[in-house]
């Protein structure tokens, strides 16, 4: 399978970091909202990244896609469990679902492979 999701997250990490040495704060307050919303609570880990992979997709970020569709394949989300998550993101967005939800999938397939 082709690495189009692992350049997309090689391609932010430079700008990533060049924003994050202007606004060290921001993306610290960020890093560790990030970790608080995605820790295991009454909800799991999973299906908290299976949430954040639906809404990357009626969001339309490719950056969010790629970043929840490899935490979904290390933490050993089924190929099933992120289709049907895709599924509602779909149901919610519409015909921009139907373009983002094949694209959250093919990310999650790449890191599911490189795994």
């Amino acid at each position: 399978m082709a690495d189009k999701y692992h350049k997309i997250a090689e391609e932010l990490r430079g700008p990533a970091r060049d924003l994050r040495s202007e606004i060290p704060e921001v993306i610290k307050g960020y890093a560790e909202l990030h970790a608080a919303a995605t820790a295991e609570g009454v909800l799991s880990k999973k299906t908290k990244e299976l949430i954040a992979l639906a809404i990357s997709v009626v969001t339309r970020c490719d950056g969010c896609i790629s970043s929840h569709a490899k935490a979904l394949a290390m933490q050993g989300a089924e190929r099933d469990e992120v289709a049907e998550a895709i599924g509602v993101a779909i149901m919610l967005s519409g015909g921009p679902g139907t373009v983002y939800g094949p694209r959250a999938f093919e990310a999650f397939l790449e890191y599911q492979e490189a795994r």
